[in-house]
């Protein structure tokens, strides 16, 4: 438990009403606090932590503002909440940050009644707020929705579909533009580059002096009760500013307003609750706020692992070379040779391995923003162009683009290479990062390739056939962090459709794809000390399976286990059974190990292995009471 005595005023907030038994100089202590206590835990959970620190004081004046509950705040991905959550009555816990067994990283409605929506994708606020403020109309109940969203999640089309309707329902609701420069990475797109035009020019840095116009242009009751606004907001009418361009979609727009203004933010938030329709609130934060390093390099600083809060230091990372920088090195390393070469991401420029080629092939790489169904469509009509298109997303990210993947993509039998990062259990992100379904949701759609490496030689390898892979759409699905470097080093080139014979024996066959060859291997090793002889298989491709290899083997030993980090509905293991069970084949025996069906809560990734039972232990286990009952049958 965090030491509460270091959060006097901090550790009596149980929910946000307690807020507004304080004064305002006791609520900047408040934010004081809050930032101190992200400060002492993140640096030894880790976790996002910039984009935290520049909402501090936004959050407060909101919640010690609003009457939360009955009012409402959906808050967009979590990236920006744990202020929220130390508001709610968690501060005691947040040393449990995002570890196994501890609170989630992002908003849950699961864990506390204050969590109005969870999300772990972005974009999602502001819809999700409107089927609230419309279910409260229903109800003709009359509580304040609220939507919080960054500047990069506003740029997204699913935000702005959101805008659209709100603006057609035209009901109570409240849009907070959190507007701190980026995302993740650096915020790219005409919108985004708008936003940082407004924030270069001279009038907007002088603010303070153009305040009183916010004033004069509020409704009669709330400008008198708006002296708190002199300071730090301005409002925009010329046709091509931003307001413009949300009063032309029916919203009263207000702002931007410096979100570090605690006194200023009070007021502001007082006076918009009186506002009715849909109104959004521009407010400029700093991300990493307080912490110097952080605000002048908040891309490093944006999500970290534990760090030294003293010295300002992360640790350096080191050991075998990790998938994602493998496939980055790889794919520049071919597209310096191949001009059609083009790689794409959706906002994750540093997190799918892209940074370099942006910086060395600017003109062939192309960030779409949080938009990965523009992200598809985008690569399939590159491939119908004649472009080869590398389309690197993550797993649980591609499934928002699920239907550009069939009907733009598959149906149109393109060649578009989709490289997944992020495949099976990613760790502490949780429930919503876990790339638990891509083997299912791709396996269904026809014309789709599917490949997984057993490491990341073979991921390179595989990265040089999707490329030269011109039939049709293909993707290649890797795990998040680095490959087990036990693995056997003898190799066979890669062939369409076919799998790798690891070690032979007679008496059971384990079958692994992915990111499981290494624990099948290993537990071939640990069979083999209880003298039970194993087949291992590195499958290698999901679709087209090498139906012939794996029967071929299950013919020899009777008996075969499938593992795999997917679920096993439509995964890879049902693609097995029913492959075997067509065959004929008879007295085979089969087992399939998967993820289970249910969501994944947080953790390292070793103990999510552990806990849905894919470790060589496990697996060995399995196999030895597979063969040992077989045994026992016989005799």
């Amino acid at each position: 438990m965090p030491d509460l005595s270091r959060y006097p005023l901090l550790s009596a907030i149980r929910e946000p009403r307690d807020l507004k038994t304080l004064d305002r100089q006791s609520l900047h202590k408040v934010c004081a606090e809050i930032r101190l206590a992200i400060l002492d835990n993140v640096s030894k959970t880790g976790g996002h932590f910039a984009s935290n620190l520049g909402t501090v004081e936004l959050t407060v004046a909101l919640y010690a503002t609003y009457d939360i509950p009955p009012d409402k705040v959906c808050w967009d991905t979590g990236h920006q909440a744990y202020p929220h959550k130390l508001l709610t009555g968690r501060l005691a816990e947040f040393d449990t940050l995002r570890q196994h067994g501890g609170i989630s990283g992002f908003l849950r409605m699961a864990e506390s009644e204050h969590d109005h929506w969870g999300a772990g994708h972005a974009c999602t606020a502001v819809s999700a707020a409107l089927g609230y403020a419309m279910a409260r109309d229903l109800r003709k109940s009359g509580e304040r929705i609220v939507a919080i969203s960054g500047d990069a999640a506003m740029a997204g089309g699913m935000a702005w579909e959101a805008v659209n309707n709100a603006a057609q329902l035209n009901t109570d609701i409240t849009v907070v533009l959190n507007d701190n420069k980026m995302s993740i990475a650096e915020n790219v797109g005409a919108l985004t580059h708008h936003f940082a035009r407004l924030r270069s020019r001279r009038w907007f840095q002088n603010i303070e002096q153009r305040a009183k116009s916010v004033v004069e242009k509020l409704p009669k009751p709330v400008a008198r009760a708006a002296a708190g606004l002199k300071h730090g907001v301005t409002h925009y009418f010329a046709p091509e500013d931003v307001g413009a361009i949300y009063e032309e979609l029916g919203f009263q727009y207000y702002g931007p307003v410096d979100g570090h203004n605690l006194d200023m933010m009070l007021d502001l938030f007082a006076n918009a609750k009186q506002l009715k329709g849909p109104v959004l609130l521009h407010c400029i934060t700093v991300k990493g706020k307080g912490y110097e390093v952080a605000e002048q390099d908040a891309r490093k600083w944006h999500g970290v692992v534990p760090f030294d809060p003293e010295k300002c230091e992360m640790p350096k990372s080191g050991g075998p070379i990790s998938y994602t920088q493998q496939f980055g090195d790889t794919l520049l390393e071919l597209a310096k040779k191949d001009p059609a070469i083009v790689a794409i991401t959706a906002a994750m420029p540093d997190g799918t391995g892209l940074t370099k080629f942006a910086k060395e092939l600017p003109e062939r790489y192309v960030d779409v923003g949080i938009c990965e169904q523009h992200a598809v469509t985008f690569a399939a009509g590159l491939a119908a162009g004649g472009a080869k298109p590398a389309c690197a997303i993550y797993s649980t990210f591609l499934q928002r683009g699920f239907d550009q993947v069939i009907h733009d993509v598959a149906i149109q039998n393109l060649p578009v290479r989709f490289f997944l990062d992020r495949a099976g259990l990613v760790g502490a992100d949780g429930a919503t990062h876990h790339g638990a379904f891509d083997l299912s949701y791709l396996s269904m759609i026809p014309n789709m390739v599917i490949m997984a490496p057993r490491d990341t030689t073979e991921l390179a390898e595989m990265i040089r056939f999707a490329m030269k892979h011109n039939a049709g759409p293909i993707a290649v699905r890797y795990p998040r962090g680095s490959a087990d470097t036990s693995l056997p080093e003898s190799r066979t080139r890669i062939r369409f459709g076919r799998a790798e014979v690891l070690r032979t024996g007679t008496q059971i066959t384990l079958v692994g794809i992915g990111s499981t060859v290494a624990a099948c291997c290993k537990a071939a090793a640990l069979l083999e000390q209880q003298a039970i002889e194993a087949t291992v298989i590195n499958a290698r491709f999901a679709k087209p399976l090498d139906v012939q290899t794996i029967l071929s083997a299950a013919k020899e030993t009777s008996k075969l286990i499938t593992v795999e980090e997917n679920v096993a509905s439509g995964g890879f293991g049902e693609a097995v059974v029913r492959a075997i069970r067509e065959s004929n084949a008879p007295g085979i025996e089969v087992l399939t190990l998967s993820l289970p069906d249910a969501f994944v809560e947080h953790g390292t990734q070793s103990e999510l292995l552990a806990d849905v039972g894919i470790t060589p232990e496990s697996i060995a286990d399995l196999a030895r009471k597979m063969v040992r009952a077989g045994q026992a049958f016989v005799d």
